[in-house]
């Protein structure tokens, strides 16, 4: 996890506003920063904020080559299968930094199979020199952040990992300029003219949700046909988090005690002595008070041997917390605010009191294993199977945004094996209704692929969203409760009104006048509120839905 920022075509060279807007992202990249200018294209200016996870001695950015001299890359991103490249296509790599490789795949095949043949979790910017070429692209599912800033007119465009970087520079040059996220799973060319200005060419939709590998799979097709759905699902999660474990600083896992991050955290485990590596696995949980939660991980955390740290908030860290998480999500969506608070603290304790830097969680699984309690209450298995894939398709709006922003806060890195491109590949390919939740039970398939693996005992994999209903509806009231009032002392007025998507409840108008003050007119970075569907309810809290009710 770093931070990525880049202007072209714009007067004036590196100003104190341009400055300001870099510096609002060292959040991400806290160990070392680089500005870089080439007098051979005076309006390009590439920076990059540095969180040293890979090679700390050869991986700074902007990144050239001797090789490649003209090429020029910033990329905030790990790539798994540098290595694989490397082996695959002799490449004569110059450093041990991963996304390297980069470099030479663009240089080999062209951009469009280069992002192709990329198996990891990315946003970069691409400059060469030679053929007054820009390319900037995004991984997959947008893991990785990428906000884009341009004026088709003035030949003016700019990037950063965060919209913050780029505000500022939207405000000094005119309203005009569009300010939006990079889209998943695309790449884009533009030229550099003589006069150092910019020409949009195009953009190109690489990937969508489901599609194979281009790439050589971390696990070939030979080695998976011995298994069944069940092992093979297994098998490919437990792959998943095996090259994600590639890092130079401290591993640990996020673990609330449900199954997503429990399975992770177990392979993870699992992974770690058999690799030896010279440290216990740390795992973390947070909640209020004496919450299910907090009890749940508790359990799995005593089964895996892991060191520990429980985390406790309170009402007052709920106030002194909830405007800055509004800042650091650039969101105004409800549910997403609400899940980031507890998020955001637990980032918070990692960051100030150990030395883990790199964490995994369960992001995802809810999306792609149709884990949301109104799955229940879909139609069907096609409807599920296509609110699966929208749900992905989004998930750098809403929960994807929630997982990086509230980590990068504090400058931790995410890793996310739910969504593997070849694991999702393989879970979406499987029969629609073995997908779907059975029994009153979701997330069934993943439940049974590890029934018979010994990781985790049935009575870990079998506790389901029903087991801890009261307590976790009980601790939610709670934080409702604290958040009602923040906002009585807080909101200015009732009869506030916005551009484009309107709040529609006290807490909504909040978040959306809180989001206002940093990103004024920004309402695109919410298409829409996250809510659940198939279900009749006005919150998007699932205790709201008739199936959170213990039975």
């Amino acid at each position: 996890m770093c931070g990525i920022w880049a202007t072209f075509g714009v007067e004036g060279g590196l100003s104190a506003t341009c400055l300001k807007c870099f510096s609002a992202i060292v959040h991400r990249g806290p160990d070392a920063w680089r500005i870089d200018q080439d007098a051979r294209e005076p309006k390009a200016i590439l920076g990059f904020q540095r969180l040293a996870i890979v090679d700390g001695l050869h991986g700074m950015q902007p990144m050239r080559l001797h090789r490649y001299p003209r090429i020029t890359l910033i990329c905030n991103g790990e790539i798994y299968n540098f290595n694989r490249l490397r082996e695959q296509y002799h490449y004569p790599y110059e450093t041990n930094c991963d996304v390297e490789a980069i470099i030479h795949n663009y240089e080999n095949f062209g951009i469009a199979d280069a992002v192709k043949r990329l198996d990891g979790v990315f946003a970069f910017c691409l400059v060469d020199g030679e053929k007054k070429k820009i390319y900037i692209a995004r991984d997959p599912y947008g893991v990785r952040p990428l906000f884009k800033l341009q004026d088709d007119e003035k030949g003016i465009l700019a990037i950063s990992s965060e919209a913050k970087g780029l505000v500022g520079i939207k405000q000094k040059l005119g309203e005009k300029l569009a300010l939006g996220q990079f889209p998943p799973g695309h790449f884009e060319e533009w030229d550099i003219l003589e006069d150092g200005t910019v020409k949009y060419n195009y953009t190109e939709q690489y990937f969508k949700p489901g599609t194979p590998p281009r790439f050589i799979p971390f696990v070939s097709e030979n080695e998976l046909s011995k298994f069944n759905v069940y092992e093979k699902t297994a098998y490919l999660l437990e792959a998943a988090c095996k090259k994600r474990l590639m890092s130079d600083r401290r591993i640990g896992c996020l673990l609330s005690g449900g199954l997503d991050s429990s399975l992770i955290t177990a392979l993870v485990v699992k992974l770690a002595k058999i690799h030896k590596l010279p440290y216990k696995i740390q795992t973390f949980a947070i909640g209020m008070g004496d919450s299910p939660d907090l009890i749940a991980a508790r359990t799995v955390a005593d089964y895996l041997g892991t060191e520990h740290h429980e985390v406790r908030f309170d009402e007052n860290d709920v106030k002194e917390a909830l405007d800055n998480v509004i800042y650091h999500l650039e969101s105004f969506d409800i549910t997403t605010i609400r899940a980031s608070l507890p998020m955001y603290l637990l980032s918070k304790y990692i960051k100030e009191n150990t030395d883990t830097t790199v964490v995994f969680s369960g992001e995802g699984a809810d999306e792609l294993a149709q884990g949301y309690i109104y799955f229940r209450d879909a139609p069907n298995e096609t409807a599920a199977h296509e609110e699966s894939i929208r749900l992905l398709s989004d998930i750098y709006l809403y929960d994807g945004l929630r997982a990086d922003r509230t980590t990068s806060a504090f400058s931790l890195e995410l890793r996310v094996p739910f969504l593997d491109i070849q694991f999702t590949s393989h879970y979406l390919s499987i029969e629609p209704s073995f997908r779907q939740p059975q029994n009153g039970v979701e997330k069934h398939l993943l439940r049974k692929s590890f029934a018979k693996s010994g990781l985790l005992p049935d009575s870990i994999l079998y506790r389901h969203k029903e087991a801890f209903s009261d307590g976790v509806a009980s601790v939610k009231k709670s934080l409702f409760t604290t958040i009602e009032e923040i906002i009585k002392e807080r909101l200015p007025e009732n009869n506030l009104r916005f551009p484009g998507l309107q709040p529609h409840s006290l807490e909504s108008k909040y978040y959306r006048h809180v989001f206002e003050k940093s990103f004024p007119g920004q309402y695109n970075f919410t298409p829409y509120y996250w809510m659940p569907k198939w279900v009749q309810v006005s919150d998007p809290s699932a205790r709201f839905i008739k199936h959170y009710a213990a039975s």
